[in-house]
């Protein structure tokens, strides 16, 4: 785990090392063990480590591997990355360190833009190729890394981990993207790649390779994409048989991430599926886990814990548990901080609560497992039950999940910004797309390859890599996801959602876990947003730099400003905090 980031020039300059320098500095808190930094002629690399896997030197990156021919930048855990080496061995290849990278860089040279189909893990990388000038980056099937990318005229790439790091080298354009702003004030928030908030910024999509020729040319590759297509063998499936099915497919994901050579922890929340990590561990033998929790104060009469369900799965399988409590205060007093650790935009009120845990987390271990990616693979959440018969698929979801439509966000964006329904459009592209032929799968595709990597998992990459901590998402193992998408949405929906994984819960966890109403990070002061929240909020959007940006219309600023909780999304989100956001965003990153 790490940042990495870099440049290519595709005419006759020379790479700016010290523009790389400044990238790969600014993401010291991803990889705060060591730093490198290679440069020759048109292409420079730097990164950030954070040791998890070979903690020797011998694995020390950007690595270059001068009888091959490349130079690899690489993030993320390869699981599987010991029976890959033994195939390369076979094949003839030496190896000079233990860890995945340089796994990661013979693979490639072996099976060159194949290689990622035979990854199981988590990655981006960049790796460079001496002798045709080529560079390729690539991200994991599920995006769960991170990969920015900035192009000026045809004649360079900047690359990182994250987007302020580019902005960190400067010559980027920063004026916002029309069709980027519309997915962020409708589509909850989310922004699908290639965009970004900025004109000048773009993210790699997930499961691609891209391909630049030494004189910029630009290639595409798709490694990896998700069908919902089912045999008929799949439809006649009984429960029970998928629930034996998905009982040792997520058996073997959480066991293929505890590879690493320093202690794996769990964030417990005391949900199903952070219990069913923790449960599965136990059932394979994992001695000594240790498990985290955080709770925050009560507001408004909503509990801010869920240390009932947490202490009770942590008492049932013997794990060396921590409980963090924070205050309202330390909440406030951490928003600049968390704001700055964002690449995008996020307005999730749990990007603090992710935040503060990894920070104590981070005193205790450098890895965990987390529970993301089960609501959106395994249909948890309350919008797919109506989907099941709906006969407007594109118009039943929007109702549901978009926070603005598109007469809502003309009122509250300068005109020059309101262009088409972009939101509304994308959803009825994707939906449209051949794979998936009922509307509830259409639904689960679109959650879990778009929504669920530009909000949950991007959420937890930020949140945790802040603090240097290392997050695995084992209901995102690709050979999970895909197994159940081949599941028939009555299965996943049944008791209200998850059913499937409902039934792999009931034979290993108290019935209080499975049977509670679902949960999630609550953080209620800032779901009502009121004394020095609101007042921070105020300050923000009536700040000079606010007014001189001119993005929002004043008039529904201040609509929003009198009765915040009137003006609330139907995920119960807060217009104004989403709209506070975007603007703190942009003045934390000087735009």
């Amino acid at each position: 785990m790490c940042g990495f980031s870099g440049e290519a020039r595709f005419d006759s300059g020379q790479s700016d090392v010290a523009a790389v320098a400044r990238m790969t500095e600014s993401m010291a808190p991803r990889g705060p063990d060591a730093m490198g930094l290679t440069a020759q002629g048109r292409m420079a690399f730097g990164h950030r480590r954070l040791k998890i896997i070979d903690l020797s030197e011998r694995a020390q990156q950007p690595m270059v591997d001068a009888e091959l021919g490349l130079t690899l930048a690489f993030n993320g855990c390869i699981y599987n990355y010991r029976d890959l080496r033994r195939q390369l061995q076979e094949k003839g290849y030496r190896f000079f360190s233990d860890g995945d990278t340089e796994v990661v860089l013979k693979a490639w040279h072996a099976w060159g833009t194949e290689a990622p189909k035979r990854f199981h893990g988590m990655f981006a990388f960049a790796v460079h190729e001496r002798d045709t000038g080529r560079l390729a980056l690539c991200r994991d099937r599920l995006g769960i890394k991170p990969l920015y990318f900035s192009e000026r005229g045809g004649k360079r790439l900047r690359f990182a981990s994250s987007l302020p790091a580019l902005l960190a080298a400067g010559d980027i354009d920063t004026s916002l993207d029309p069709v980027a702003l519309h997915h962020y004030m409708s589509f909850h928030a989310v922004v699908p790649p290639p965009f970004t908030m900025l004109k000048g910024v773009r993210k790699l999509p997930p499961g691609s390779i891209a391909v630049f020729e030494a004189d910029g040319r630009r290639r595409d590759h798709v490694y990896w994409t998700l069908t919902f297509d089912r045999q008929a063998d799949d439809i006649a499936c009984s429960a029970e048989t998928w629930e034996r099915q998905v009982h040792a497919a997520l058996a073997k994901a959480v066991e293929r991430r505890m590879v690493s050579d320093v202690p794996v922890g769990v964030l417990l929340s005391g949900g199903l599926d952070s219990s069913l990590i923790v449960a599965l561990l136990a059932e394979a033998g994992q001695k000594g886990l240790k498990t985290f929790s955080i709770g925050f104060e009560e507001a408004n009469g909503e509990k801010g814990d869920e240390f009932i369900y947490s202490d009770l799965i942590a008492r049932h399988f013997g794990t060396e548990h921590y409980k963090i409590f924070v205050r309202s205060r330390r909440l406030l007093d951490a928003m600049p901080k968390v704001i700055s650790a964002m690449s995008e935009p996020m307005v999730s009120y749990d990007n603090v609560g992710f935040f503060l845990l990894s920070e104590e987390v981070s005193q205790h271990v450098r890895v965990v497992q987390s529970g993301q990616g089960a609501d959106e693979v395994f249909g948890g959440y309350h919008w797919y039950p109506p989907l099941m018969n709906s006969n407007d698929a594109v118009g039943d979801y929007a109702k549901v999940f978009f926070d603005r439509d598109h007469a809502e966000f003309a009122e509250a964006v300068h005109p020059d910004l309101v262009g088409e329904d972009y939101s509304a459009a994308f959803v009825a592209r994707h939906f449209g797309q051949p794979g998936a032929s009922h509307a509830v799968d259409k639904a689960l595709r679109l959650d879990t390859t778009v929504m669920l990597v530009d909000d949950p998992v991007k959420r937890v990459d930020n949140m945790t890599m802040a603090w240097g901590l290392e997050a695995r998402v084992p209901f995102l193992d690709h050979e999970l996801v895909e197994l159940a998408a081949r599941i028939p949405p009555e299965h996943k929906l049944r008791e209200g959602g998850k059913g499937v994984l409902k039934d792999v819960g009931r034979r290993m966890l108290p019935a209080e876990v499975i049977d509670r109403p679902k949960g999630y990070f609550p953080v209620p002061a800032l779901k009502y947003i009121e004394g020095p929240y609101l007042d921070m909020v105020r300050d923000v959007l009536h700040s000079r730099r606010t007014r001189e940006r001119g993005l929002f219309r004043e008039e529904y600023v201040e609509k929003l400003l009198r009765d915040p909780k009137d003006h609330i999304t139907p995920l119960r989100g807060s217009k104004l905090w989403q709209v506070a956001v975007l603007e703190m965003w942009l003045q934390a990153n000087n735009i």
